[in-house]
C-alpha cells in the first residue's frame, strides 16, 4: 500500500470537502482516515489516503490537487507518507 498525506488549509467555503473527495474518488485514491476542523472562519483538514490503485503518476496527483486548491482559494498539499514522516521526525 502506498500512502499519501493530504492537507487542506484556508478560509472556509462551501464545497471544499466535496471537491477534494470527488477528485480523489475519480482518481481511484481511497481515503483511509480524515480529520477536519474549522476554527473561526479557517478550515483545516488532514487526510491519509491510499494512492496504490490510481492510474495517475504521483506527481500528477500532487499537481492536480494543488490546482483544485488554487481554484477554491485554499492550499492543498499532498506528500508521500515516507517524505511526510521523514520531515516530521525529531
Amino acid at each position: 500500500m502506498k500512502k499519501a498525506i493530504i492537507t487542506v488549509v484556508g478560509k472556509d467555503t462551501v464545497g471544499i470537502i466535496a471537491k477534494v473527495c470527488t477528485y480523489l474518488a475519480e482518481s481511484k485514491v481511497n481515503i483511509l482516515d480524515i480529520s477536519q476542523t474549522i476554527v473561526q472562519d479557517f478550515f483545516n483538514m488532514m487526510m491519509i489516503a491510499d494512492v496504490s490503485n490510481s492510474d495517475k503518476p504521483f506527481g500528477e496527483l500532487v499537481d492536480e490537487i494543488a490546482k483544485i486548491g488554487d481554484e477554491m482559494g485554499v492550499q492543498i498539499k499532498m506528500q508521500s507518507e515516507d517524505i511526510f514522516n521523514a520531515m516530521h521526525r525529531l
